[in-house]
């Protein structure tokens, strides 16, 4: 028996929204769970202008998230850029049936949230640090 998770319209026009939101300062955060019952994407917290730290607290510890994180990066030559990037938060401690499902689900949301950039954060909120993130992306 086959279970697929829907990314309804909601999220589709949530992820495209914030997206395309013109942002000068901040990381902002689109969190999307798993409804297990419905079997369907709900999108769970939106944080604008939130650190990196602050966003690893607010995490669920027990339990598997989508981030769509629009991550805002200082280059060297004074440029900010804000490159999406997805947070595959799927901490050792959640339920195994649950990660199961986030796991067969996570190729179908990248596309929907078309972001190439996919971080697999599975230690919990110790792991998800702006130098973490900077490392990922290949800044020095």
């Amino acid at each position: 028996m086959s279970h697929t998770v829907d990314v309804p319209l909601e999220i589709k026009t949530a992820l495209k929204n914030f997206r395309f939101k013109r942002r000068n300062q901040g990381s902002a955060a689109l969190v999307i769970k798993i409804n297990k019952k419905k079997l369907i994407m709900e999108e769970d917290e939106l944080f604008d202008n939130i650190s990196i730290e602050d966003l690893a607290e607010e995490l669920p510890e027990n339990s598997p998230r989508y981030v769509v994180l629009s991550y805002e990066l200082q280059h060297s030559d004074g440029r900010t850029s804000f490159p999406l990037v997805l947070i595959n938060w799927a901490p050792t401690s959640s339920e195994i049936g649950m990660m199961t499902l986030h796991a067969s689900a996570l190729w179908e949301f990248q596309a929907a949230a078309d972001v190439s950039k996919v971080i697999e954060m599975r230690e919990g909120a110790e792991g998800l640090t702006k130098e973490a993130i900077d490392k990922h992306l290949g800044v020095r």
